[in-house]
């Protein structure tokens, strides 16, 4: 995989780059709430305008249905990339139209454009590889070289991540770089202990990554709601808690080979329980309680571990090597539930071994629960990503590059 730096070398002035980005950023209407993604791309597209190249940025935003959609319009993102780079961004309010094309045409070296969200048209997301290809066609028409950076489509068989490098001289970018670095200390010549904390609501998204550490991690940590699956499996009642009744017997399957293995597959001994799920908007305090994780009431819902399993989890990191952390332990959120995801949390921070942020929701935790981004060692921009890569996956974006 050829690197950014080796296309810096031969020179890039006078050239239209084209950057796939990630700027899928959460938006409360026009404003972004969290700017990470952003900011990840700012060392690929400063590197680019100071060497003169004329920088096109693209990216997706939420899920179009393959049409413009006011909702989904990447504008405020290329406002914040203006404020970030300190410098005035052009946007296209189209992606290969004649807004597109006359944006890019009017670009000076050194100078960036944004294009509209990428779903807005059909070719970007299409099954059929002939309407993917017509896309990328089009998008190839605009620019000179590809940048692959958004690592957090990598995964996805998308036009302007898979496609469009096969028809342009394709590098990727200082963030890719760095995501396929660390993962990579994840999965080859691992420092020991290795230990994988992951939450989040539904086990069956966890299934295959589970399947491929049993094999690798020392310690597996399990929280949020597909802990209550776990539970259920070992014969407890687990009230109104989040259950995937049908996921019952492969997790089962997996506390066996666990055991025969010699991981450890740490389960909850605790739970924060309440009656019914918190206005997140509101914030105010509810009726809520810390139970024993195998006498949970009828009727109750579990909202996050309990302080008991966040002590035991927080022992459980201490002397790791490596970690791995996917998913909140709870509805973070909400205070009286975040409890569980800043123990976890801050057991990474105080941790000496080398921590890693498995994007998503645990990134956006990290960074609501207002911990310091710089006291863990990575946080990843593509929680999705991640997890295929570990899971062993062949991601598209990643493969195109290497081409």
């Amino acid at each position: 995989m050829k690197t950014i730096d080796e296309l810096l070398s031969d020179g890039v002035a006078g050239k239209r780059v084209f950057v796939r980005a990630d700027l899928n950023v959460p938006l409360a209407g026009t404003t972004i709430t969290d700017d990470g993604r952003i900011r990840a791309v700012l060392p690929t597209v400063k590197a680019l305008t100071q060497a003169g190249a004329r920088v096109i940025v693209a990216s997706h935003l939420g899920r179009p249905k393959g049409a413009p959609d006011a909702a989904f319009s990447l504008a405020p993102a290329a406002a914040r990339l203006g404020e970030l780079l300190g410098t005035d961004v052009a946007f296209a309010a189209d992606t290969v139209g004649e807004s597109a094309e006359s944006t890019v045409s009017g670009l000076a070296d050194g100078q960036v454009a944004v294009l509209e969200n990428l779903r807005f048209n059909a070719g970007e997301t299409a099954k059929d590889d002939a309407e993917r290809a017509a896309f990328a066609d089009k998008l190839a028409g605009l620019a000179d070289v590809y940048v692959g950076d958004g690592f957090g489509a990598v995964h996805r068989k998308h036009a302007s991540v898979f496609d469009l490098p096969k028809r342009l001289p394709h590098y990727a970018g200082y963030l890719i770089a760095t995501e396929v670095g660390v993962l990579k200390k994840l999965t080859e010549d691992v420092e020991r202990p290795y230990v994988v904390a992951l939450g989040g609501s539904k086990v069956s998204d966890k299934l295959a990554v589970i399947d491929q550490l049993l094999g690798k991690a020392d310690r597996i940590l399990i929280g949020g709601g597909m802990a209550f699956t776990f539970l259920k499996a070992q014969g407890h009642e687990v009230g109104a808690s989040l259950l995937q009744e049908d996921q019952i017997p492969a997790v089962t399957e997996y506390l066996e080979r666990a055991e025969k293995q010699g991981v450890e597959l740490v389960l909850p001994i605790d739970v924060v329980v309440s009656p019914g799920f918190p206005d997140l908007k509101a914030k105010a305090s509810t009726e809520h309680s810390a139970v024993d994780a195998d006498k949970m009431p009828e009727g109750q819902l579990g909202l996050d571990i309990g302080p008991k399993t966040g002590a035991l989890y927080a022992s459980k990191l201490a002397d790791a090597a490596t970690v791995f952390w996917n998913g909140p332990m709870g509805v973070f959120e909400h205070p009286d539930y975040a409890e569980g995801t800043k123990a976890v949390a801050q057991a990474l921070v105080d941790s000496d071994g080398f921590t890693v942020v498995g994007g998503g929701d645990s990134a956006a935790a990290v960074r609501t629960l207002g911990f310091d981004e710089t006291a863990f060692g990575h946080i990843s921009t593509g929680g999705g990503a991640s997890l295929e890569y570990l899971e062993g996956k062949t991601l598209p974006g990643l493969a195109a590059l290497e081409d």
